[in-house]
């Protein structure tokens, strides 16, 4: 089967595949319009303020869209400035309480599509500011990254190709600098002070804060860097200082839990005496190829990783990984198809380099061997890709300060809210590492939840009380949760039976239209 064709037929299924997945990536950025720093500005300024309709939930709201100013690189005396898109959804109510800042996950995911407005938006203005780098008027686009990534070839993950995709990194970011970007000025700490700007811009006394995973580390920041601010603060699925690498063990002990979940269901324990040794096995012996399918096993297991953030997509993962351990490797090469269609433009690359290289980077790990030990059930392969292609090659945006790289002890008000199946963020890195450093902080942790996006949606009506009610009176109330066990049924949603629907389609429709064809053929020689 041709490339071409090959591609053709994967994007049959990715449109399915995104619909039962949260794979790869959180939010879509629909607020993110092209901007330019206007004429005759300066730091700090907000321009171009004017009425606008924000929609959330298919709900449209009263908003103010606007255009701040701000200098790319703080630390520079002589930086130049840069623009980023704000947006303030006007609160329902008369007389509002303090504001929420949002801060979405990632780092690659806009800051401008923030869609769970319900019961927040009723007593608090909602700010998004563009993230810089990202939604603003210098975008940290890596076309390099992205093609080195589709050229990895036959293994994602193979020593080769992630020396290529390291080897991009650093043209990309000489490139960059080469077109007068000021790599520097891309960092977290630079993120909390446009926020402040924006903060003083609109004329807040104070603000609370909302943030998901990567957006939890910009949170402890803004804690650390401007207290005095802060009202209120809530974290979801936290990620604290050093975090951003995902780490082997973690993994490991993340599916062994799920493990003991498919021993207590029926179904999945029917289908396995050990979920742990099937991953280990199938991880370890993917097959190159399912039928006229190749399968590339580094973008199988990164994507069966990422997948296993959310509930509802782990169960498709582990359903898949049953089926190949019983001889059928047909989810494992859509797995691999939809993978390479989607990974190599999911991010925006270089904005995501900037952010977490220049956090937790670390030059004195082995990335490259620590990521993948031979131990490991199926080691870190997101870590994989990142880190270790990053030490191979040379990201040019230095180290944040480091305080802002540990955990610092704060006395504002805070919240944590994590899922203990949470692959991304596990709950017991916010139990152990950061709320002991917090003097006036709570932690809720849901049973059986994983990332970000199943605290929105598996009981959205007891999360958004469990928010509005902490952010008006302080008071934690997770009384509206109730225990929702993990369904490992996938039903019509599994990856075996859409890769093979995807087949039965590659047959029929050439065959439809031969047969169509034959049929006008026929009625032409009768006239």
């Amino acid at each position: 089967m041709s490339k071409k064709k090959y591609r053709w037929a994967g994007m049959l299924v990715v449109a399915v595949f995104f619909c039962v997945t949260d794979f790869l990536k959180e939010e879509t950025a629909a607020y993110a319009p092209h901007i330019t720093v206007p004429e005759g500005t300066q730091a700090g300024d907000l321009v171009n303020l004017e009425a606008c309709t924000y929609e959330a939930g298919k709900v449209k709201y009263a908003a103010d869209c606007a255009t701040l100013v701000v200098p790319e690189n703080r630390s520079a005396p002589a930086s130049r400035l840069i623009a980023l898109p704000l947006i303030r959804v006007h609160a329902l109510s008369s007389n509002p309480s303090e504001p929420i800042f949002y801060f979405v996950g990632g780092p690659g995911n806009s800051n401008l599509n923030f869609q769970h407005l319900e019961g927040l938006v009723k007593e608090h203005d909602i700010v998004q500011v563009g993230y810089r780098g990202m939604d603003g008027s210098v975008s940290l686009e890596c076309p390099e990254v992205t093609r080195a990534i589709k050229e990895a070839k036959p293994d994602f993950l193979s020593q080769e190709s992630l020396a290529n995709i390291g080897n991009a990194w650093t043209r990309c970011g000489m490139r960059l600098e080469s077109k007068g970007i000021d790599l520097d000025g891309y960092t977290m700490p630079e993120t909390i002070e446009d926020n402040e700007t924006a903060r003083v811009a609109l004329g807040y006394e104070r603000i609370n804060l909302l943030g998901g995973s990567y957006g939890t580390r910009l949170e402890q920041i803004y804690m650390h860097m401007h207290p005095d601010s802060l009202h209120r603060v809530i974290q979801i699925s936290v990620n604290p200082p050093g975090n951003m690498v995902w780490e082997p063990e973690y993994i490991d002990r993340l599916i062994k839990y799920d493990a003991e979940l498919c021993a207590q269901n029926p179904e999945c324990s029917a289908r396995t005496d050990n979920l742990v040794e099937t991953v280990r096995n199938v991880t370890h012996n993917i097959p190159n190829h399912w039928l006229f399918f190749p399968i590339d096993p580094g973008i199988v297991r990164t994507s069966a990783f990422m997948s296993l953030f959310h509930r509802g997509s782990a169960a498709q993962v582990y359903d898949a990984l049953l089926a190949a351990d019983a001889g059928d490797p047909s989810g494992l090469a859509l797995l691999s198809l939809v993978g390479e269609l989607i990974f190599p433009s999911v991010n925006t690359w270089g904005f995501a380099a900037s952010m977490a290289a220049s956090a937790d980077l670390d030059p004195g790990r082995d990335y490259c061997t620590e990521m993948d030990p031979p131990n490991s059930v199926m080691g870190a392969p997101a870590s994989e890709y990142y880190w270790c292609s990053l030490q191979y090659g040379e990201w040019l945006t230095a180290p944040i300060p480091e305080k802002y790289r540990r955990v610092q002890p704060s006395d504002v008000e805070t919240l944590l809210v994590s899922g203990n199946a949470d692959f991304s963020t596990p709950v017991w890195l916010a139990t152990n590492e950061l709320l002991p450093a917090l003097s006036n902080a709570e932690q809720v942790t849901l049973s059986e939840f994983g990332h970000t996006g199943d605290v929105w949606s598996l009981q959205p009506e007891a999360t958004i009380h469990l928010l509005s009610t902490f952010y008006d009176s302080g008071e934690v109330d997770d009384s509206y949760y109730s225990y929702q066990p993990m369904n490992f049924n996938v039903g019509l949603l599994s990856f075996p039976l859409l890769a093979k629907v995807l087949v039965v389609v590659i047959i029929l429709v050439p065959l439809l239209l031969a047969a169509l064809m034959w049929l006008m053929v026929r009625r032409i020689q009768r006239r």
